[in-house]
């Protein structure tokens, strides 16, 4: 999906280690339709040669500012740059941009790029030790002041090492996506349950967590503080573990009502029933009977005792739109239809339902969410 088509994306290198990773980098923004502009410190030349981002970005990377003035021509007032993004970002360079010194092509990027009040992301990568350093500490409270959105780095072998990339390009999304839900605190549920029959057991479904995954993402572009109930994990979102419906249930009303809820999209395939539980292992090589005791509905109860300001529910199946009507007289805001075709899919066909009717949306799972969150907004 093109998020970023008609985007311009500065992407300032400096001289970490990390700046091996920006070849992968440019790429990534380019796929979302990006297009893409390289600076480069003298210390991040030392690392990388600019003709290898030259090469991923498709235009000469900038080592040193000209008579052009590019700084100007990218981030001044008009430029032609929708976003800076200054990674890996070292310890030094953050300490330059928090006290406005402009002695690197990186910095001067950074300080016509503040004045002017364009979006600005800064990617940490150091040694642990250094990104505790108090100094370091005060100086990214000062860019969060600022406006500044910090990518946090991954604490792993003694190291602050840069993000994943695709959590870089989440970031640069949501940067430049305007932020229409900021404030707004959106739960999400998704993914399968999988109700233990015996100790080695389970019963489940063939849901993914696609689906959710793509809305928790989308609402993540979009500015809102997302969190979702699962099994999984996805990126810069909150990540509440819940395997079974009685596990879900509890997550999404402690949440609702522990922290308040403005939108809730029931997008996992949550249990309606469970099947009477035996201990250890049910031994094979003969007939048995498996009782199943219903499950109270996650939804009704959101609706209930939380009544966010929007929900959305899914349901399987074509015939399920009578149901459907029900539910959006009932207070619902959406119903999204699906088939159990797009169970594991990457795509699928998918009908959404309003007060104010019907459409039918085919695609790849970030299509639909994307339709789905522009039909909301």
């Amino acid at each position: 999906m093109k998020t970023l088509s008609g985007k311009t994306v500065v992407l300032a290198v400096t001289g970490s280690i990390a700046a091996v990773e920006t070849v992968k980098l440019a790429h990534a923004l380019r796929r979302r339709g990006a297009a893409v502009q390289a600076v480069m410190t003298e210390a991040a030349r030392g690392i990388i040669h600019p003709d290898a981002l030259t090469y991923a970005t498709g235009r000469p990377a900038i080592t040193r500012i000209t008579g052009l003035v590019e700084h100007v021509l990218y981030c001044g007032e008009g430029g032609e740059a929708d976003l800076l993004l200054v990674a890996p970002c070292t310890a030094n360079t953050i300490g330059k941009i928090a006290a406005g010194v402009d002695d690197t092509p990186v910095t001067t990027f950074a300080s016509t790029a503040l004045g002017r009040g364009m979006p600005v992301v800064v990617v940490p990568a150091m040694h642990e030790s250094i990104y505790r350093h108090p100094g370091v500490v005060e100086n990214l409270e000062r860019l969060r002041s600022w406006g500044i959105d910090l990518v946090e780095p991954r604490i792993e072998e003694g190291k602050a090492k840069i993000a994943d990339t695709d959590t870089i390009v989440l970031h640069v999304e949501r940067a430049v996506s305007g932020r229409p839900l900021a404030g707004k605190r959106v739960l999400i549920t998704s993914g399968a349950c999988a109700e233990p029959l015996d100790d080695v057991r389970v019963l489940t479904t063939r849901s993914t967590g696609l689906m959710g995954r793509a809305l928790a993402l989308e609402a993540f572009r979009l500015g809102a503080d997302v969190a979702v109930v699962h099994a999984g994990s996805f990126p810069c979102v909150r990540n509440i573990r819940a395997a079974t419906a009685a596990e879900m249930r509890q997550a999404v009303l402690s949440v609702c009502r522990d922290e308040g809820v403005d939108v809730y999209i029931s997008a996992a395939a949550i249990s309606d029933y469970a099947p009477e539980r035996h201990e250890g292992k049910i031994r094979g090589g003969s007939p048995m009977t498996i009782r199943l005791n219903p499950l109270p509905k996650v939804i009704d109860e959101v609706m209930q005792t939380c009544r966010p300001a929007v929900t959305v529910a899914f349901k399987l199946g074509w015939d399920e739109e009578e149901r459907a009507r029900a539910m959006l007289d009932a207070g619902v805001r959406m119903v999204v239809l699906n088939t159990p075709a797009t169970m594991g899919a990457a795509e699928g066909s998918f009908v959404i339902m309003t007060a104010g009717g019907s459409r039918n949306v085919t695609g790849s799972k970030e299509e639909v969410a994307g339709a789905i969150w522009s039909e909301l907004l």
